[in-house]
């Protein structure tokens, strides 16, 4: 166990006392999470810290989540309440299974949890960036005018190219530049999804997915880990949600024709153009997937000092998967062969074991 494990592990034994409980760590790659039990108290909460070394690949946009969730408290239903423990501000701990764990089949949820995905959208329509006052971690400067969605997306594709590819160029160049992977990738994919109409901003979770929905005993569905959230254009959070949930086709359709509804009925300027912009939003989160996966899966294959060779032929496929999808926008002239892929991956893993 690292240093880092060890004084997150102590201080929730150190809150808890020796009458409380300690749960954990959670599964998790970003964070530490333990599940407290404090004495004499009815609720569970969570203490979590960034792990060390981990790479993060996602712009943050409010310097404190708790801060963001105290401020939505009674805005958004079914958050984390916040709970103080001895001058901590710590999460209540939502207790049900997350939608990734449930046991559909064919990636399609049901109505009613469908319904309330829409109602979320609904609610953070209603949160506009004059009426959200927490302190933000960007600079006025470096945030795009209200409705301005092309400068909003381009600020997302800088940083992709500035924190992901070219921070990450040292380590990870050769890899890049084996499996075709450019900086000219970026003039095509800025030319292939600018031209986005303006719609009026609020917030989004950013990140919405099926580890990060919370169904609890009553059927109740409650959206966690906030630390993404942004304001910006409302079509990003359903193009990033579409992308992530990997619906089958018709209940995607549904879900944007859902949406559209839901948020047009708060504030129409916020859906306006939204048919013809939805898919230059969904090529930025392909392209963007591609240089995020390449780093993740490359390093997944190192097991110590040893190459997992079990997780190649998986890493292998998912990758010509995901370079396939975001082949043009990326304006990629060819997609690399399966054998190319594993042997860039293979002689990037082997360096490193």
């Amino acid at each position: 166990m690292t240093s880092q494990l060890t004084g997150v592990r102590q201080r929730a034994d150190e809150l808890v006392g020796e009458s409380g409980v300690v749960t954990g760590p959670l599964k998790g790659y970003h964070h530490e999470t333990y599940v407290l039990t404090m004495p004499g108290e009815t609720r569970i909460v969570k203490l979590r810290e960034p792990r060390e070394r981990i790479l993060w690949f996602d712009r943050r946009c409010f310097r404190s989540e708790e801060a963001l969730l105290r401020a939505l408290n009674g805005r958004i239903s079914r958050i984390p309440v916040i709970h103080d423990v001895e001058g901590m501000a710590l999460q209540v701990f939502i207790e049900g299974r997350t939608l990734k764990s449930r046991p559909w089949g064919d990636r399609r949820i049901p109505q009613p949890i469908h319904g309330q995905i829409v109602d979320l959208f609904r609610e953070l329509a209603r949160v506009t960036p004059d009426t959200l006052e927490v302190e933000r971690s960007c600079e006025a400067q470096d945030r795009a005018e209200d409705g301005d969605c092309d400068d909003f997306l381009d600020r997302l594709i800088v940083f992709v190219e500035q924190q992901v590819y070219e921070k990450n160029f040292p380590a990870f160049g050769r890899l890049f530049t084996e499996l075709g992977l450019h900086p000219e990738a970026f003039v095509h994919l800025r030319k292939n999804v600018s031209g986005l109409v303006r719609r009026d901003f609020c917030l989004l979770h950013a990140d919405l997915h099926r580890e990060n929905f919370v169904l609890d005993p009553h059927n109740r569905l409650w959206s966690i880990d906030w630390e993404l959230a942004m304001l910006g254009d409302p079509l990003y959070d359903l193009a990033t949600h579409l992308y992530l949930m990997s619906y089958p086709a018709e209940q995607a359709q549904r879900m944007a024709g859902d949406w559209a509804e839901a948020v047009g009925g708060v504030r129409p300027d916020s859906v306006r153009g939204w048919a013809d912009d939805l898919g230059r939003i969904l090529d930025f989160k392909r392209a963007q997937s591609v240089f995020t996966d390449v780093i993740r899966l490359s390093l997944s294959l190192r097991d110590g000092s040893n190459i997992n060779w079990v997780r190649l032929p998986s890493a292998v496929r998912k990758l010509q998967t995901i370079m396939t999808a975001a082949a043009v926008p990326l304006g990629l002239a060819e997609i690399p062969s399966r054998s190319r892929i594993a042997g860039a991956l293979v002689r990037y893993a082997g360096e490193g074991a």
